[in-house]
């Protein structure tokens, strides 16, 4: 792609117009791919009410889009529920499949990084589904995070065993100083 032809992407807060289209992106996540571990597709009213509950927890919640039309989203909520964690938040990351290979899943996660570190967040945990996810454990390399291990076989999809791998990054002032 030249750079006259390459359409500019635009990355926003998420707004309840857009669920439409993240429910078509994370269906086909759901079911033809390995980054979900989900086997049915959730409602729309489910995928609103997930984005209400990570707004009103405070977490960053982005869309890309292009030419008019959301091309990707990505969110950053809880990576567990005690209190003691709650500097650190886990990412989730999905691209249009007909989008892929553009460079909108990096663009999401840099500012999703940047927005949970200005909300304060001190940690930022990826859980890739998949460990043979070359493409999204290279994305989280490249956006600086790195390997801190891998689950063998703990969810089973598509008729066989997956992995998922743990990859992690300091956000903003990280360890350095206490939680206030």
């Amino acid at each position: 792609m030249t750079s006259a032809t390459k359409t500019a992407m635009i990355i926003r807060p998420c707004e309840e117009g857009d669920i439409p289209a993240i429910v078509e992106i994370y269906r086909d996540a759901v079911l033809y791919g390995s980054a979900s571990f989900e086997i049915e597709p959730p409602t729309a009213d489910a995928m609103r009410e997930r984005w209400r509950t990570l707004l009103a927890g405070g977490f960053p919640y982005i869309v890309a889009e292009m030419e008019g039309a959301v091309v990707g989203y990505a969110y950053a909520g809880p990576h567990r529920a005690r209190p003691a964690y709650g500097a650190t938040v886990e990412d989730s990351i999905y691209v249009d499949p007909n989008r892929k290979g553009l460079g909108i899943g990096k663009t999401l996660l840099l500012a999703l990084i940047e927005e949970a570190a200005a909300r304060g967040f001190r940690q930022m945990v990826a859980v890739v589904g998949d460990s043979e996810n070359a493409a999204s454990i290279g994305v989280h390399r490249a956006t600086g995070f790195e390997m801190v291990g891998t689950l063998k076989s703990v969810g089973w999809k598509h008729g066989h065993w997956l992995d998922i791998v743990l990859m992690q990054r300091p956000l903003g002032e990280a360890d350095r100083t206490p939680r206030v």
